[in-house]
Order: structure tokens, then sequence, then C-alpha cells
């Protein structure tokens, strides 16, 4: 099989181009990002495309190839979302007509949790059939929700090509630290900081909680989605659900409470200022993300994350602490002792 990969130098990419090189049904990996790593992966090559209107030829980069796995996304700047709709949704739409124009036979569709609708009020975990609006207050939300509605009419379209959805929860390796640094917290968390008994206390934002998964692990549902005959979307969580106890618990930090409105009111003021590169619409919809089931996966895709929750955040956490990265212009080191942004 010849896979190409979308978005290949990030967080999730540089997992996915590795666990599809050592596949021995994948015979060709082409990773494309806007601008060539220095990361050497055997088994992978890397070539420079932009996927936003205006950018490369995608039909001819595409032609020939068996899956295309569209990874590709941008996170900030959150102070101009027609920025990020111009790459996300327009972006990604080139992608999947690109895909239909050279008779691609595979696409697997980096969604996300945050495409889900709110949970439902008694917090049971939810399966691939919860709807996926989104919550509208926030930009990366409203983009992973319209790219669902989109699909939804595109596989009706194409009927012969494979559409393949992933829903994971949040992402987390070492590799990936400083980018995450950079693009959520910037200069309100100093790395220095995060080691056990460094930081006295963390807000206990009510109603807070989230599911973990290590990049690798989620990276290997990917691969197994571009060679099996599957369809549609998968959850891609591992357990055990973390609220703030957990993460303060790896810190040796005790828990403060905070209400939801205070804890947004400080995010806001601090966006707004340009301090906190995270928007406080994204605090919104994660304090109303449905908690997920992830049977489909293990079923269909015989995937079992070999690590916990738990785990995945401890790498990121050393990786936070280390200023770990790759070879690539999203994960760039961060210098030690350096500001992270």
């Amino acid at each position: 099989m010849r896979v190409v990969v979308t978005g290949a130098t990030g967080n999730a990419g540089t997992s996915v181009v590795r666990a599809l090189a050592a596949d021995p049904m994948v015979t060709d990996v082409l990773g494309v990002a806007r601008r060539l790593p220095g990361l050497d992966v055997p088994g992978v090559r890397w070539a420079a495309a932009d996927v936003d209107p205006g950018g490369a030829d995608l039909t001819g980069l595409f032609a020939g190839t068996d899956a295309v796995v569209h990874l590709a996304w941008k996170f900030q700047p959150t102070h101009d979302p027609v920025e990020t709709w111009r790459t996300n949704v327009l972006g990604g739409i080139r992608v999947f007509e690109a895909c239909a124009a050279a008779g691609v036979h595979a696409l697997v569709h980096a969604s996300s949790v945050g495409a889900y609708s709110p949970g439902p009020p008694d917090g049971r975990p939810v399966d691939e059939s919860w709807p996926t609006h989104g919550w509208p207050g926030a930009a990366y939300t409203r983009e992973k929700a319209y790219l669902e509605r989109y699909l939804d009419g595109y596989q009706l379209a194409h009927p012969h090509m494979r559409v393949v959805r992933m829903r994971p929860g949040f992402l987390f390796k070492a590799a990936s630290a400083s980018e995450q640094h950079r693009i959520f917290a910037g200069p309100l968390l100093p790395r220095r900081l995060v080691r056990p008994g460094l930081i006295p206390a963390l807000p206990d934002i009510a109603g807070l909680r989230f599911q973990a998964l290590h990049t690798d692990d989620a990276a290997a549902a990917y691969r197994a989605a571009v060679v099996r005959p599957v369809r549609g979307p998968f959850n891609l969580v591992a357990d055990p659900v973390l609220d703030t106890a957990a993460v303060a618990h790896l810190l040796d930090a005790r828990t403060v409470p905070v209400p939801a409105g205070a804890a947004r009111a400080a995010l806001a003021a601090a966006w707004r200022l340009h301090v906190a590169p995270a928007d406080p619409g994204l605090l919104d919809a994660v304090l109303r993300l449905p908690l997920l089931d992830a049977g489909r996966a293990r079923d269909e895709l015989g995937w079992v994350p070999s690590r916990t929750a738990t785990e995945a955040v401890e790498a990121f956490l050393e990786g936070l602490r280390r200023g770990a990265g790759l070879d690539t212009p999203p994960l760039a080191a961060t210098a030690a002792g350096g500001a992270g942004r």
C-alpha cells in the first residue's frame, strides 16, 4: 500500500508515519507538511505542500495513492478564527476532494472528541452515534464539527471510498511537550515549575475531567484503520478518566476549588492581553465534552492502548521538564530556560 499523511510533522503525524512505515502491508509512506523537517524516519519520504486554498496541487500529489491520512491542522492564531478556518476547514475540504479526484481508495480523517455535542447529563460514556455538532463558542470545535457534516455528504457521494473518522481524546507524548506548551500555555506555565513539589496547588475547576491517550497508541489505531477494511467513526481513549486531582497527584500538589465562571473570566482576561494563547471558548468546550466509549475500536480495529491515560500525561510532563521535541518545525524543542513561546 502507498499512503500519504498530511500534517505529518506534528504530534500525531510523527507517530503515525512511524507506525505506518513499520507495517509490512505498507510499502511507501509520504509525509506531507508545509515545511520540510530535519527528522529522518526510515521508510518515510517527505514533501512540502500547503493544504490551504491556492496551495499545492493535491490531486497530483495523491495520484496512485491507496490511502490518505489527513492530520493537517492549525491551532493558532486563536485571535484570528478566519485564518484557522481557512486552513482547517477549507484546507480539509481541498484534501477530501483531491482524494476523490485522484481515485484514492481510503480517506482516514483526524476528527476529535471536540466534534461531539455536549455529553449527556448523567455523564455516561457515549459511542460513535452521539451527535457531532461540537460547541459553537470555540473555533476548534466548530471546525471539527463542520468537517463531520461535510463528510456526511461526501461519503454518500463517494460510496466506493472507505471514509474513516478517528475521534481521539487528548493526545500526549514526550516529544509533543514543547509544541503543546507553546500552543496552550505559553508564559502562564514556566517549564521549570513542572516538577513534583514545585507547584503548590492546581485550580480544581468544577466539572473538569478529560480522557487522554498516548500519541503512539493513537497512531497504532490509525495504522489499523489504513490496513483493515473498516469504515466510519472510531472513538480512541485510554483509561482512567482524569481530573485535576489526578494531575495534581503527579505533581505532588494539592487542589484548590475554583468555580468554572471564575476560571473562565481569568483565562479570558489573559487571552485578551495575549498572555494566554488558548482562547476561553476552548475551556467552555472542554467542560462540556462527553466521555467516550472506545469499544468499537477494540472490536473492529483490534486496538488496545498499551499505556494508561495517566502514563500518557506522565510522558508529557517529563517531556515538558526536559523541553523535549523533534526536528520538525511544529515540534521544535524549547531551549533550556527559554520562555517556551
